[in-house]
């Protein structure tokens, strides 16, 4: 088996220059904001007072902190397909463990995965068992964190796919598991389609797939309370992916130059799209949010990020018809929690995978269950990876 070094896989610890600590202070402390919003509805965005404190905890943010729990996770980064791609690798304690690669999607990044590594990587300690090791590779998307920024088109998530299967060739994997949510669950379904030999299972929070025409008339009330929701977030919802879809570059502009516009931008989807009822646990902390916005900050990834809706546009199988033509026969093992934005019935997601083992429907939590529910995270990708695992 390869070793991270002689595989062409190089250290890449993180350590920003100070001027730029000392920067975004100046620049916090400078925000011209716009007055209140003129409804208390939130259909105009981000209201001002919660805006105000998303910058007040950013003011307060100890980004070396923040280095420092990332430096003690094994971090590397590596050429593929001619582009700089960082990430997390670690391996287990455990000789039998399998491989498995982790994908976030945005406005998330590796950070989302930072609290379940330890207890994939080592059960024992964190009260599971050895049988239920993994080796966890943890890669930042094109354009997101530390991986380089795209100079050309085409990094979509066909191609960031290829990327991945190489990079696990690289580290001397064979065979492993994908987990993702969000363009996650792009990226790990395009690797069950390109390598299904190699892929052993899929654990995905986001199914990809959705109703025929004439389900509607067949729909229970189950499905046409997901229609209902469904259409309403088509409706209103999803107005990052129009705007990062049709005009990343004058977007970018202002989450690159603008510390209040990159929070209101990242704040409003990170809190939007997760289960903030007290009984849930209050959905993305506002800590978790000042990591991930400075990550975008100081890695200058606002533009690019976005520009990643303007090449997955162009590129996916977008009807539910185009979808199913592609089917998935890996073994797949669904999670799904009800704050998802975008719901998916059975029977919908059967069509396309083919080969479905699990679908858990969770009473808690959201669109980033590695922030929101970790504990709950880890239990799901342990019970999905047990089949192929052979038990």
């Amino acid at each position: 088996m390869s070793t991270d070094l002689n595989a062409g896989i190089e250290p890449f610890p993180v350590s920003l220059p100070e001027h730029e600590v000392e920067y975004l202070r100046e620049r916090l402390d400078r925000v011209r904001l716009p007055e209140r919003e003129t409804v208390q509805d939130g259909t105009q965005g981000i209201g001002l007072e919660r805006l105000q404190s998303l910058l007040d905890a950013w003011r307060q943010h100890d980004w070396r902190s923040l280095e420092r729990r990332w430096n003690a996770i094994p971090h590397f980064r590596a050429e593929l397909d001619g582009l700089n791609i960082a990430f997390w690798h670690v391996r287990s304690p455990e000789p039998d463990a399998l491989p498995l690669v982790l994908t976030h999607g945005w406005p998330g990044s590796v950070l989302e995965f930072e609290k379940v590594i330890g207890p994939l990587t080592d059960p024992v300690t964190h009260g599971g068992s050895a049988s239920d090791a993994f080796d966890v590779v943890v890669p930042a998307l094109p354009g997101f964190g530390f991986s380089e920024r795209p100079q050309e088109r085409g990094w979509n998530p066909d191609r960031t796919a290829r990327a991945w299967a190489e990079l696990m060739t690289r580290l001397g994997y064979e065979r492993f598991g994908a987990h993702g949510g969000d363009w996650g669950a792009f990226i790990s379904t395009e690797l069950a389609l390109q390598v299904p030999e190699r892929v052993a299972a899929l654990h995905l929070t986001m199914p990809l797939a959705g109703p025929l025409p004439e389900d509607a008339a067949t729909a229970d009330e189950t499905e046409q309370r997901m229609n209902a929701k469904r259409a309403a977030f088509l409706g209103t919802g999803p107005t990052h992916v129009i705007a990062q879809g049709m005009l990343p570059q004058t977007l970018g502009y202002s989450l690159v130059d603008s510390p209040a516009g990159l929070a209101a931008w990242l704040g409003q989807a990170l809190v939007g799209f997760s289960d903030t009822r007290p009984e849930a646990g209050g959905g993305v902390t506002l800590a978790q949010q000042v990591d991930d916005i400075a990550l975008y900050w100081f890695t200058r990834t606002g533009a690019s990020t976005a520009r990643w809706y303007w090449e997955a546009l162009r590129w996916s199988p977008r009807s539910s018809e185009e979808q199913n033509a592609r089917p998935v026969t890996v073994p797949t093992a669904f999670t799904l929690f009800p704050a998802e934005p975008f719901p998916v019935a059975r029977r919908w997601a059967e069509r396309r995978y083919q080969n479905l083992i699990s679908w858990n429907e969770m009473e808690y939590g959201g669109h980033y269950p590695g922030l929101e529910n970790p504990d709950l995270l880890v239990s799901e990708l342990r019970n999905a990876f047990r089949q192929a695992r052979g038990r």
